[in-house]
Parts: structure tokens; C-alpha cells; sequence
């Protein structure tokens, strides 16, 4: 901004300097020192970062500008409009009001001085106006892109510290888990086993002396073990997930992550008994999926992606729909002749339409 200022104000002199040589007044000592004490007074005001001293070298330039037009050189005057605007600023916080006290000296100006002193009033007004407004406007920015650059790093760490605490939250839950199955062990299915040898021990025992007791034994140590054997068979049955849930929560994790990557909105709808679907019908529906949302938002410009899966009767049927732009005749390429593969290989079939977006829908037959 000074800088500019100051460009401006050397041009302006230099028409000064011209107009006093041209008029053949060769005593122009009077104006050599004028000129150096002015541009000594703008150096002072651009270097110097003081309010109170940037304040008191504008007021000295307007004084001496004043002095300098009426004793040295009139067209000096021309000079005023830079620094009456700085002057100006520091005292005048509205535009039209700093207009106005630039127009001021026109009243004491002949008519045709007083014309090119208001053109230059006009441009210093205008020019620097729109600078001060660009410099401002250039501040805010960089204000707004430290305060972003701050949220961002807030955030990140943030997230960070979420991962963090998510990993430490399934290390615990895992630790939990096997607490838990560790007592339940010992409790019940290391009691049992413990009676049945306990029982056994003693038929061996008591198997020359008393054959009626060593087989009444026997036959409580096989009981004994069988009750052992149960409920080892349904604590491992509540451990395990059932299939359908396995499948379903890999689809459904793989849609959260693919929408939060490209921010598009991915909604799962299931409908029908999810149970009769294999585990290899699972690994076909899952990969399917993956190749069509990844063709949706590679080729067809999608905004939104719906993805169903819907069993029926006899078929299991998964769709996967965009209101991208579509294709009036279908090119298979790798990815779809991939998923025909992979549904062909479960006895299954897949139909791509293109009429009204994009959809893809991959059809399985349900195992009796």
C-alpha cells in the first residue's frame, strides 16, 4: 500500500518537475529542497509502523505541499489528494467523508488548476480506495485460511484421538470376551470334566471289587461328560455370529467407508430373510457391490447411490442404482463381465440398465 502510494506520488511530481523546468525558471533550488524534505517525509511514513508517527508525517507532508504550492510551484497542489487522503483515513472512517475533504482546495484553486487538481483527486480517491479494499479483503482470507488451517488440525488430531480410542476400545472388549469365556470355562465345563475323571478314578478303582459300583460310576462320568459336551457346543454357539450377520456387516462397512471417502450418500436397504443366503452367495453380493459403486462414481457422475438387497421367494436380488447420466447402449468392460462371472459361478445372473441412470442388479438363486 505505501509502496503504491508512493509510485503515485513520484509520477505526479514528475509532472511537477516538468511544469517548473518547462515554465524556464532556472532558480529551482527552492524546489529541489521541497521536493527531498517531501519524499524524505513519504519514506518516513511508509518504513515507520508507529500510528502517532505515521499521523505527524502526514500532516507535515500536507503542510508542507500547502507552503510548496503557494511559494514554490503551484501545481504542487497536485500533490495534496495523496496526502490529505492518508491524513484523512486516520481521522474520517467513512469514504464519502474523506470525497469531501479532498475537494476542499478546489474552492481556493483558479478554474483551470481546479480541474486537474479534481481529476487527481478523483484517481488518488478511486486508486487507493480500491487498493485499501483489496489489501482488506486479502487480510481477511489469510485470516480465514489460518483459521481453517487451525479447525484442520484440531480436527485431525481429533480424529487421531478417536482412532486411538477405538482401538484401545476393542482391545478391552476383547480382553472382556475372554474373561468372560475364561470363567465360564472353569466354572462350568472344567467342573464337569473335573467330576467325570473324579468318577472315573474311581470305577478303576473299585473295577475287581465292586463291579455294580465301578459301572454306576462309569455310566454318571459318561453323563457327567455329555453335559460337558453340550454346553461346550452351545457356548461355542453363542460365540460364533451366524453367517448371514458376517456378510451383511462386511457389505454394510464397506458402504460406510466408500461413502465417507467420495461424500456421497450410499443408503442400504434389506428387505426378506437374510438367512438363506450362503456364504458364497454373501462373497459374491459383497464384491459386486464393490465393482458397481466403484463404476458409478468413476464413469456415470453419480450423486447418489442406492443399494438394496431383497430376497424372495426363489431369487435373492441385489441392486445397485445412480442417477448418474446413464448410457443409451451398454459396453461391457472388464468390470461388468467380472460380476457375470461371479454371479455365473453361484448359478446366478446379472442385468445392467442404463436407461434411467445406472443401475446394476445381480440376481442369485435361493438354495432349498
Amino acid at each position: 500500500m505505501e509502496l503504491l502510494l508512493l509510485f503515485y506520488k513520484l509520477i505526479v511530481w514528475g509532472y511537477t518537475a516538468f511544469d517548473y523546468i518547462s515554465s524556464e525558471q532556472r532558480e529551482g533550488s527552492w524546489f529541489v529542497l521541497s521536493s527531498l524534505i517531501y519524499f524524505c517525509l513519504s519514506l518516513f511514513a511508509s518504513i515507520v509502523r508507529n500510528v502517532r508517527w505515521k499521523k505527524r508525517a502526514a500532516l507535515c507532508s500536507v503542510v508542507l505541499v500547502i507552503l510548496s504550492s503557494v511559494y514554490v510551484e503551484p501545481l504542487f497542489v497536485l500533490l495534496l489528494p495523496f496526502n490529505g487522503y492518508e491524513l484523512a483515513s486516520f481521522y474520517i472512517p467513512r469514504l464519502w467523508g474523506i470525497w469531501a475533504a479532498l475537494l476542499v482546495p478546489i474552492v481556493w484553486l483558479d478554474p483551470s488548476a481546479g480541474k486537474l487538481y479534481g481529476f487527481v483527486a478523483l484517481f488518488s480517491f478511486v486508486s487507493v480506495t480500491a487498493v485499501k479494499r483489496h489489501i482488506e479483503r486479502m487480510e481477511q482470507q489469510e485470516d480465514r485460511l489460518d483459521q481453517m488451517r487451525h479447525d484442520l488440525h484440531r480436527l485431525t488430531r481429533r480424529i487421531s484421538e478417536y482412532h486411538q480410542y477405538i482401538k484401545q476400545s476393542e482391545y478391552t472388549l476383547q480382553l472382556e470376551e475372554r474373561n468372560r469365556l475364561s470363567q465360564r470355562i472353569h466354572d462350568q465345563i472344567g467342573h464337569s470334566l473335573a467330576g467325570a475323571l473324579i468318577q472315573m478314578e474311581a470305577a478303576k478303582r473299585l473295577m475287581d471289587g465292586d463291579r455294580d459300583k465301578a459301572k454306576q460310576l462309569l455310566e454318571n462320568a459318561i453323563h457327567i461328560s455329555k453335559e460337558g459336551m453340550e454346553q461346550i457346543r452351545m457356548t461355542l454357539k453363542q460365540i460364533k455370529p451366524p453367517l448371514e450377520q458376517i456378510g451383511l456387516n462386511r457389505v454394510k462397512l464397506f458402504i460406510e467407508e466408500f461413502s465417507a471417502q467420495h461424500h456421497l450418500p450410499v443408503p442400504l436397504v434389506c428387505k426378506g430373510d437374510l438367512d438363506v443366503i450362503t456364504p458364497i452367495q454373501w462373497k459374491v453380493i459383497y464384491e459386486n457391490i464393490a465393482e458397481a459403486l466403484t463404476n458409478a462414481v468413476k464413469y456415470a457422475e453419480a450423486t447418489a447411490i442406492a443399494v438394496e438387497i431383497h430376497v424372495l421367494n426363489r431369487i435373492i436380488k441385489v441392486e445397485v442404482k445412480d442417477n448418474g447420466k446413464g448410457a443409451a447402449k451398454i459396453k461391457k468392460g472388464l468390470g461388468i463381465i467380472g460380476m457375470e462371472e461371479r454371479a455365473a459361478s453361484v448359478h446366478g445372473t446379472v442385468i445392467v440398465d442404463g436407461t434411467n441412470g445406472f443401475s446394476v442388479t445381480t440376481l442369485l438363486p435361493i438354495h432349498e
